[in-house]
């Protein structure tokens, strides 16, 4: 039978479409700043709001939402005000979301710590097929705001993470800026968690970023390119989820690493030359 047969295969398609658009979206920006473990320690304190939602009984998605975002704010005005650094700000988010997120479902299973697990396990390692209607359209929503983000503000955001002291000198509000890329990460995180799960996250936001600059010359191009393999990445672990009954998220990133190599050996092969360029950056780069 036909896989888009099923509604809720409609639902986990589409849902899988969209986190792998804005996944390398926003990853390309974080992967420029090398931050690549950000997404990890996000979806650790994600996973905070996760449990927190359980216990209170509220909704899951908005409840990780907007822990995450606090938590990354509150990191990164501490790294700009010079109080931490940026890996302990990180080692925070990694410890401290999880072992609250833990202690909460723990509290609500009112059950042996074995039993602890269960509660999250479709947030943790993602549960595709049981995307519901109502999470689609959250899901749609975050992402177009993450997607006119990083598209929108590209140029900018390309400045900054180059260089912070040179665009401060163009006028760029380089702290705000980088605010912002945290506060988008934290939502592509949390769109994402039902579709690779909060600990594989960040697997998505980094390898096809990894993927695309194997092959593509230009940052606008080299963008372009992660999105496409997140989405080749995205949609092809689902099918084969489906086809190979494996958990989603699992094949998704292996999907994603499989892409990693054969675009690795392709690079190897291809000269730079041969490589598809950003025209508009061959443009600016010509003598």
């Amino acid at each position: 039978m036909n896989i888009f047969a099923y509604p809720f295969m409609q639902r986990a398609m589409l849902a899988a479409l969209l986190s792998g658009l804005v996944a390398p979206a926003i990853g390309m920006y974080i992967v420029q700043r090398r931050l690549s473990l950000l997404g990890d320690g996000l979806g650790h304190v994600a996973i905070m709001g996760v449990g927190l939602a359980l216990l209170t009984g509220t909704a899951p998605l908005p409840m990780a939402v907007i822990t995450c975002v606090a938590g990354s704010v509150a990191v990164e005005l501490l790294r700009q005000s010079g109080k931490t650094s940026g890996d302990l700000g990180l080692a925070v988010l990694f410890y401290g979301g999880i072992a609250s997120g833990v202690m909460m479902a723990g509290i609500l299973g009112r059950g042996p710590a074995a039993q602890v697990p269960a509660d999250l396990s479709a947030y943790l390692f993602g549960a595709l097929t049981s995307v519901s209607e109502s999470d689609l359209w959250i899901i749609t929503a975050l992402a177009v705001v993450v997607l006119v983000f990083s598209l929108g503000l590209m140029p900018r955001l390309f400045a900054v993470c180059a260089d912070e002291d040179f665009a401060r000198v163009l006028g760029i509000r380089v702290k705000l800026l980088n605010l912002l890329v945290v506060v988008v990460a934290s939502v592509t995180v949390t769109l994402s968690m039902r579709t690779v799960g909060l600990l594989l996250i960040s697997a998505l936001m980094v390898i096809p970023v990894a993927t695309s600059q194997q092959l593509f010359i230009g940052f606008r191009a080299t963008l372009l390119g992660a999105m496409g393999c997140g989405v080749a990445s995205a949609v092809g672990g689902t099918f084969g989820s489906y086809h190979w009954n494996t958990a989603t998220g699992a094949t998704i990133v292996v999907v994603a690493i499989v892409l990693l190599g054969i675009a690795t050996l392709v690079g190897f092969l291809l000269p730079p030359g041969r490589r598809l360029v950003d025209r508009g950056q061959e443009k600016r780069t010509r003598p």
